[in-house]
């Protein structure tokens, strides 16, 4: 059975190897710092347990945009390379639409890299839409 429930700083350390997949260039002493001071912010990790396992994660916030008003925004979306296709980020996501909504919230939306084509072809069966680019500029 899955289980999905908001994580902790404790749960950090179990869950570091599954968002290391998606973020490599972090250390876990890195990531368990980078999360402190995200949780400071509002920052929330859920996480999806089987058979004991953490098999999935999404690092998300709320908050409010001029464009959107409250929005759930997620940062973080990944499931264990040893666990994909077996209906986890499908779950997250449906967790994070219920969440989202209890919480007043108007829309849920996340950004992906262009070179994530299977990623890509996931948020548009999940029903998500292609509402902007997001351009970046280093500082």
């Amino acid at each position: 059975m899955n289980t999905i429930r908001l994580l902790s700083e404790d749960d950090l350390p179990a869950a570091y190897p599954v968002m290391a997949q998606l973020r490599p260039h972090l250390s876990e002493d890195a990531f368990i710092t980078q999360c402190a001071v995200q949780f400071a912010e509002g920052f929330q990790l859920a996480g999806l347990e089987q058979g004991g396992r953490l098999r999935a994660l999404a690092g998300f916030r709320i908050h409010h945009k001029l464009v959107s008003g409250k929005t759930l925004y997620v940062d973080d979306l990944v499931t264990d390379g040893d666990s994909r296709s077996a209906g986890h980020g499908a779950a997250l996501i449906a967790w994070l639409r219920n969440y989202g909504r209890e919480r007043g919230c108007a829309l849920l939306s996340l950004d992906s890299g262009v070179q994530r084509f299977a990623a890509h072809r996931f948020y548009l069966r999940e029903r998500f839409d292609i509402g902007a680019h997001h351009f970046i500029l280093e500082l």
